[in-house]
Order: structure tokens, then C-alpha cells, then sequence
């Protein structure tokens, strides 16, 4: 007798501090946050002006696995108020030669705030999370992000 087993997930949640929305599909996801210069959450979605913050996802599993390695792959694109990109990135783990699945539970997109952002403007920060073996899992989170 051959047993099958379904890890699938998918949900909504929304932090009403700093306003970050993230959905996932597949993947299994404890969290997703804004973190700060010092890597603490943070507690709204105001951001200095040349420092720099993070949005990372936390307790990311449910990879599909090629030799035993999760092949995650992560765009961040930042926007102004007209929808043009400040910042992109079209994938941050471009090029790597996968990881264990237990290091692969942290991703990290850092965010310099800095030129061409000014402060008193508002940003639009998105990511999109994929697993680059089954790519239907995926993670996308975005937030307002006022510069100060």
C-alpha cells in the first residue's frame, strides 16, 4: 500500500501596524515582516531616509526538492506613487546552486532607502516568492513604505 501525502497550504494575513499584506499558495509560511536597521519587526511602515530595512519571510517550508535542496527564488521591486520602479530586483537567488531545505526557512530581501526615494513620498515594496522546482508555491507580499 502506497501512502500519499498533501502539504498544501494557502491563506491571507495582514499586519495592521505597518500595513504589509502577504498571501501564500503551497508553500507553508509562519510570517512575513518588516524588519528594521536592527532587525527588530517593526511597529508601523515609517522609514528613515539612507538606512536600511528588510522584508523577510519567516518558517517558509513546503519546497519541492531537487537532490535534496530548495531552489527558492525572490523578486522585490520598490515603486513611487506613478507605479515606476525605484528599485528591482528580478531574482535574488539568481544563480545559486540550491540549499538544504532547513536553511532555506529564512528569506530576506533588504531595501536601502535611499536616492532616487526622497522623504515625505510614499513607496510601494512587493515581493514575489517562488519555489523555482514547483513553481506554483509561491509567497507575495507587499507594503506602504513612508519615507521620513
Amino acid at each position: 500500500m502506497t501512502l500519499l501525502a498533501c502539504n498544501f497550504s494557502k491563506g491571507v494575513k495582514k499586519d495592521f501596524n505597518t500595513g504589509l499584506k502577504f498571501s501564500y499558495n503551497g508553500f507553508g509560511v509562519n510570517n512575513v515582516l518588516l524588519v528594521d536597521p536592527a532587525n527588530n519587526a517593526m511597529r508601523d511602515n515609517k522609514v528613515n531616509l539612507n538606512t536600511k530595512i528588510a522584508i523577510v519571510a519567516v518558517g517558509v517550508a513546503n519546497y519541492g526538492l531537487k537532490d535534496g535542496k530548495a531552489y527558492p527564488g525572490m523578486q522585490l521591486i520598490v515603486t513611487d506613487k506613478k507605479g515606476t520602479a525605484v528599485l528591482s530586483a528580478t531574482d535574488l537567488f539568481e544563480g545559486t546552486t540550491g540549499y538544504p531545505p532547513e536553511r532555506a526557512t529564512e528569506l530576506r530581501g533588504d531595501i536601502t532607502i535611499g536616492r532616487p526615494m526622497i522623504a515625505g513620498e510614499t513607496y510601494h515594496v512587493k515581493i514575489h516568492i517562488w519555489d523555482k522546482v514547483i513553481p506554483a508555491n509561491e509567497i507575495d507580499a507587499g507594503a506602504d513604505l513612508v519615507v521620513i
